[in-house]
């Protein structure tokens, strides 16, 4: 997986979470410069932090319980 998958991930975190950020502020009523600018700089601390989790784990070869339940094929309770 190379840089661009990664940036790709990294961007579909971030613009949602931002357009999510911005929208509460808009909801709140408070629509300045700085308030966009939060949510800009609050959304891309976020995505940061949630695609380095995935990169580490993918580069440490950790194991997903998510992943291995779906590919095990196994009912629950069963194992």
């Amino acid at each position: 997986m190379g840089a661009l998958f990664w940036l790709k991930r990294y961007l579909l975190a971030a613009l949602p979470l931002f357009a999510i950020l911005a929208a509460a502020e808009w909801f709140k009523g408070s629509t300045t410069r700085d308030d966009y600018l939060s949510a800009a700089l609050w959304a891309m601390a976020a995505a940061g932090i949630f695609t380095y989790g995935h990169w580490r784990r993918y580069r440490l070869a950790l194991p997903c319980a998510s992943c291995d339940d779906v590919g095990a094929g196994t009912r629950p309770g069963e194992r």
